[in-house]
């Protein structure tokens, strides 16, 4: 009935109505009457040569057009969830992130699905997933408002740590100043000064750092760590295995600033290609069930 009565009012008439739907005319007729009847309202004015709707009835237009819509949406949703995931997946996440935590998520899912191929760009910068056209994302820290979905899976703190041995031979510091006297490896770029937040009590507060050494990645800075050469600061998760084989210590713990979490990030919502969908569902399982992050 519904779609009857927009055919009539978006063809202004009965004929033209029933020609797109593929119908006879009286059945078309029949339809908005009992649409009429039921409502108890007129939808049309009809005379022999003119059909015109009624300001009820080009309200109700409106309306049956949305909700037709939505339904047109809600089939082919239907239809895209039972269908094989296929095409290429395109994912981005920090580069020792996406290492060691996507990387295993993304063959796994191949392995199950052989018509999808997966693009990684693992990369310590911000992908914009809209403008360069990215279907999901990892993202460490609090996130900005924005029309992308976001899932929680977990949370990572930020450390300070060295070897055993190196606080064996220069001591453990007990406070955020006692770094000044230990050898620092630092990430990042040398100018201006680092400086490494703490935070006690809730309240954050940087510490200025001079390091003896400065790097580009992440991965320096661990091997600088577990060879005793000095102590270093990263997130948990890049030193993780190292603090599992007792490579690495902990040290100011009562000083870490608040956890960091993290996102599963992705940007179709519920019309997600069969392909993103079937990742997602794989990696927010992966990652929540995964010690390291939390």
């Amino acid at each position: 009935m519904m779609n009857a009565f927009v055919a009539v009012v978006d063809g202004n008439g009965f004929a033209r109505a029933a020609c797109k739907l593929d119908v006879s005319p009286p059945v078309v007729t029949r339809a908005v009457s009992e649409l009429e009847t039921r409502l108890g309202v007129r939808l049309l004015n009809r005379t022999t040569r003119v059909v015109r709707v009624t300001e009820a009835g080009a309200q109700y237009a409106r309306d049956c057009r949305r909700i037709l819509a939505s339904l047109v949406d809600a089939d082919a949703l239907l239809v895209d969830m039972n269908a094989a995931p296929r095409g290429v997946l395109t994912l981005t996440a920090p580069v020792l992130f996406g290492a060691r935590f996507v990387t295993p998520i993304v063959t796994e899912f191949l392995g199950n699905h052989p018509e999808v191929t997966a693009s990684c760009w693992f990369l310590d910068r911000m992908v914009n997933l809209v403008n360069e056209g990215v279907d999901v994302a990892v993202r460490i820290g609090e996130l900005p408002d924005s029309s992308l979905q976001a899932v929680r899976v977990g949370s990572v703190r930020r450390i300070i740590c060295g070897a055993p041995a190196y606080l064996a031979r220069h001591g453990t510091p007990t406070t955020p100043e006692c770094l000044a006297g230990h050898r620092l490896v630092s990430v990042g770029s040398p100018i201006p000064a680092p400086e490494w937040p703490t935070g006690v009590n809730g309240a954050m507060r940087a510490v200025k750092v001079q390091p003896r050494m400065t790097t580009n990645t992440n991965d320096s800075a661990v091997a600088a760590a577990v060879s005793g050469f000095g102590l270093t600061r990263l997130l948990s998760y890049q030193v993780a295995d190292q603090l599992h084989a007792g490579e690495l210590q902990i040290v100011l713990e009562a000083f870490e600033p608040k956890a960091l979490p993290v996102h599963v990030v992705h940007r179709e919502g519920r019309h997600a290609s069969p392909r993103a969908r079937t990742f997602l569902d794989l990696a927010i399982d992966r990652l929540r069930a995964d010690p390291r992050l939390h």
